[in-house]
């Protein structure tokens, strides 16, 4: 079976967040399952992108409206990712730095619509060179949703008609909606299908990928179900589909999240020697940042975003300290720029208590997985969650509000077999007590080192939900 997933992100290769782990890591575990599952991104103008050597597979040109463009498929010749990743040359197009933002000005690229459909038409064009055409097409998110459309409403591309298509939506807030005037840019429509394009009067690439898809994935049942009752406009299209809808949780690559063998931490440890690993790496960690490693850590990692709810961190920081408690925060990541100015205030307001690094660094943030206490995960969305899994293989306990993936993975302490801190209003009055209750576990030691291994002793790698894929793959062939 020849699965061909379709992206703009996969790591490490292009990443801004949990698209970019997903690509990278699912067709991994495919692979192994005997699952023939192959990567096509944009070949950006990058750092990695530009150290590896490829070969080229196809040259092809199709159109963009009435503008003919010209395209090379390129694969990266040993397949180090473990899957065969290939890359769509479009000069012009694809071939910049950014992946959404242009890096030296922080804004979107002017010709946003352009790069994803001229992407997208490339691909497709490729496919209708194939002897033998793909079993399945998995979309990811709004950035490739236009394929399922385009397969079934473009005369140009019938041959690929009976191609199942799959399209899994990671953050359904973005729509990828534009002026309907766009679609002069598409190859020439069946006029029966126009109507599937638009929604609300616009050119809804979402929208378009969610009622053509064979079959409609999102990255958690509970952040499924938020959909049909909360998704910008969405909701009642997202019900309609409900029948083909199936929320399947993502998985974390355990070879690169293992603190037995992770190199990017200072000291590696096993579910034997989970104490002593965590005392280690937390005073590498509270010494890098100023802080004592007496007293509990409380970290964030992860986009300054609202949707992160990054935006309750300063006023809680602040409550928290002033009530008298002693603790520990560490912010890690970027965003946006007034959370920036608040984080570099307080700074210098708790000097000892708190630090931040304002930047994106993964080997940093491997360290914080491994020498915190707690991981904070106040978010407002949550469509699935990786950094909760990654908190938990490396013993650190996460403090979630109960929403989308994070209700679906992680279980209060309170609870029967549970392992983590829960709460369920986005307010500083919950999430305040949330962190209290954890400042008051980290007291009893002997409480501390039962939610710990019980952490650690948790399985959250992509091999269940790997299967799940391949099960839907197959309905879809039969």
């Amino acid at each position: 079976m020849l699965v061909v997933h379709t992206s703009l992100e996969c790591y490490p290769v292009a990443k801004t967040g949990g698209l970019g782990d997903v690509v990278g890591s699912l067709p991994k575990f495919l692979n192994r399952k005997n699952v023939n599952a192959w990567v096509v991104i944009p070949k950006y103008d990058n750092d990695w992108a530009n150290s590896r050597s490829y070969d080229v597979v196809h040259e092809g040109a199709t159109y963009l409206g009435s503008q003919k463009f010209h395209y090379r498929m390129l694969r990266e010749k040993v397949d180090e990712l473990g899957f065969p990743l290939y890359m769509v040359d479009i000069p012009g197009r694809t071939d910049r730095p950014g992946i959404y933002v242009d890096p030296h000005s922080g804004y979107p690229y002017w010709d946003e619509f352009e790069r994803y459909v001229s992407f997208q038409l490339a691909v497709l064009d490729w496919f209708k060179s194939f002897p033998q055409k793909p079993d399945v097409i998995h979309c990811h998110d709004h950035h490739t949703a236009l394929i399922p459309f385009l397969i079934n409403s473009c005369y140009i591309y019938s041959d690929l008609i009976t191609v199942p298509t799959v399209l899994t939506i990671h953050n359904g807030e973005y729509h990828g909606s534009y002026d309907i005037g766009k679609a002069a840019l598409l190859p020439k429509i069946k006029p029966e299908k126009f109507g599937f394009l638009e929604w609300n009067n616009r050119l809804n690439s979402l929208a378009s990928g969610i009622r053509n898809c064979w079959k409609l994935t999102t990255v958690s049942t509970g952040y499924l179900r938020e959909l049909q009752t909360d998704s910008s406009g969405l909701e009642t299209l997202m019900q309609h589909e409900a029948p083909k809808s199936v929320g399947i949780i993502n998985g974390i690559d355990d070879q690169v999240w293992d603190p037995a063998t992770d190199p990017l931490i200072a000291h590696n440890f096993t579910a034997k020697t989970l104490e002593k690993g965590k005392k280690l790496n937390k005073e590498v960690l509270c010494k890098e940042f100023g802080l004592n490693p007496k007293l509990p850590v409380f970290s964030y990692i992860g986009r300054l975003a609202k949707e992160k709810g990054a935006d309750l961190l300063p006023d809680l920081i602040t409550a928290f300290l002033e009530s008298g408690n002693e603790a520990n925060f560490i912010v890690l990541g970027t965003g946006d720029p007034y959370l920036h100015h608040l984080f570099n205030h307080l700074k210098g307001r708790f000097v000892g208590y708190f630090n931040t690094s304002l930047q994106y660094n993964e080997k940093l943030a491997h360290q914080i997985y491994a020498g915190s206490d707690f991981l904070l995960m106040p978010s407002r969305v949550e469509p699935c969650g990786l950094n909760q899994m990654y908190a938990l293989k490396y013993g650190t306990i996460p403090i979630v509000r109960r929403t989308g993936g994070l209700n679906d993975t992680v279980i209060d302490v309170g609870e029967p077999d549970g392992y983590g801190v829960c709460f369920n209003q986005f307010s500083l009055e919950d999430a305040w007590h949330a962190v209290s209750r954890a400042h008051s576990m980290f007291k009893i030691k002997d409480h501390m080192k039962i939610f710990r291994d019980r952490a650690v002793a948790l399985d959250f790698s992509w091999d269940k939900s790997a299967d799940k894929y391949i099960e839907l793959y197959q309905s879809l062939n039969n």
